[in-house]
């Protein structure tokens, strides 16, 4: 499944590897942590594990089920991540006791109440890029710098849907009725899969909609996400505002009770919309802006460190996917 991007330029042909040394992701909380309360939050860094593996870690070492440990994201399992975890402050002297090689505890603090998925505001991202020369490295960073300022498709990367894309396979013969599942959880992100394909469907027919402008082409009837976090569809397109970055365009995660596009936009959307599907509907933004874009270029090593801060919920390997203009698999970035 192609994802196509605004900034219509050659390709940039570089390498970037998910591992312990070339890909750190650092969670960035909503809100500042109060220091007092019956929950104490870890922050914690981890190594070659996913989130999912760390909790049942400590789950097993403080004898407790997994669904009592809070936490806001899930994190990648090639890369060293650091994020926040919660418990209860009861456990506070049996933490002290933990060790682990892959796990570290970086500081402790109490809070008021348990962390709950979606409690981050960022990921802030530094990942290696090789195979880097001069020329390379200045078309790096002026085309990550026009990221930030005109914004890039917030696509679901490669991530979402597995490796070969098995997850698509088996999310579309569930929905067909031709493949029965029984977990539920199971069930769910298979349905998510499927809502992910159609919103990249969509955008990339948007996008491939602005043509050579290298900024996303509104169209009437687009549904914006405001700064405070309202839906809203203004009667004339919002030019000034989504410049201003007041206003971002939003995308549909198809399903019920979700806020639809009309007119033109609807046009497009009703090709990506299942009105059918019973799962909770949403909207998604169609751009994400990468802030405090930091490039470091060492010559000697042909390597070029890039870090920058994406909001929850969009991926790194995208914004580099929209600079190298193509598109990467997880074969392509494979432990180096």
């Amino acid at each position: 499944m192609d994802r196509v991007y605004l900034q219509n330029t050659e390709p940039i042909d570089f390498d970037f590897y998910q591992n312990e040394k070339d890909f750190i992701v650092d969670e960035i909380p909503l809100d500042t942590f109060k220091g007092k309360g019956n929950f104490l939050v870890l922050h914690v860094k981890k190594v070659e594990l996913t989130t999912w593996d760390m909790i049942a870690i400590f789950s097993e070492f403080l004898k407790i089920p997994a669904q009592k440990i809070g936490y806001a994201g899930l994190k990648d399992k090639h890369a060293t991540t650091s994020q926040y975890l919660s418990v209860e402050l009861k456990y506070e002297h049996e933490l002290k006791k933990f060790r682990h090689p892959q796990i570290s505890i970086l500081s402790t603090t109490k809070h008021t109440q348990s962390i709950q998925m979606g409690d981050l505001r960022a990921n802030r991202f530094s990942i290696n890029l090789y195979n880097i020369d001069d020329i390379k490295a200045g078309r790096i960073e002026k085309l990550a710098k026009k990221g930030q300022i005109h914004g890039l498709p917030n696509y679901f990367g490669y991530q979402r849907f597995g490796r070969d894309d098995d997850s698509i396979n088996q999310a579309k013969e569930l929905i067909a009725g031709e493949l029965h599942i029984t977990d539920t959880k199971l069930k769910k992100f298979l349905i998510s899969v499927y809502q992910s394909v159609l919103f990249n469907q969509w955008l990339k027919e948007r996008v491939e909609l602005s043509g050579t402008l290298e900024k996303f082409l509104l169209l009437e009837g687009d549904v914006y996400l405001t700064a405070d976090a309202k839906l809203v569809t203004p009667a004339q397109i919002v030019q000034k505002d989504f410049e201003a970055k007041k206003v971002v365009p939003t995308g549909l995660l198809c399903g019920r009770g979700v806020f639809r596009a009309r007119d033109k936009a609807r046009e497009i959307e009703k090709k990506y919309d299942d009105e059918f599907l019973v799962e909770k509907g949403l909207r998604r933004q169609a751009l994400v802006y990468p802030e405090d874009i930091v490039c470091k270029y060492n010559k000697g090593f042909g390597l070029l460190n890039i870090s920058f801060t994406l909001q929850k919920g969009s991926y790194a390997t995208v914004f580099l996917e929209s600079i190298a203009n193509k598109n990467f698999t997880a074969k392509d970035v494979k432990k180096g």
